[in-house]
């Protein structure tokens, strides 16, 4: 059973900075592309950053210049970085991943909090 598990997340200031982590097991991880997603209350989830097995990264453009994703397969960790947080970004951020046949697997989410 793949496991995907977050962290990192936390309450923090407009301005401010946090580094997400989502550490994957039991999958060869460095063939699969990540995403990260995120769901506000009351909101549909949403796309957030994703990055391919080859490194090739894509952003939603509400994010785009600010948040970072990257991926370290030695470790079977992604990160996302997130830097000049809004308290618009208030959300559970979740780790998604993908398989090249397709399948999906999801992390239990870590809640981010930007207060004003």
């Amino acid at each position: 059973q793949v496991q995907l598990v977050e962290s990192g997340g936390g309450l923090v200031q407009a301005g401010g900075s946090l580094r997400l982590s989502c550490a994957a097991s039991r999958i060869i991880f460095s063939i699969n592309y990540v995403g990260w997603y995120r769901q506000a209350p009351g909101k549909q989830r949403e796309f957030v950053a994703g990055i391919t097995s080859r490194v090739s990264t894509n952003y939603s453009e509400s994010v785009k210049g600010r948040f970072t994703i990257s991926r370290d397969n030695a470790k079977n960790t992604a990160y996302l970085q997130m830097n000049s947080l809004k308290p618009e970004d208030t959300a559970v951020y979740y780790c998604n991943l993908v398989s090249p046949s397709g399948s999906r697997y999801w992390g239990q989410g870590t809640q981010v909090t930007v207060s004003s």
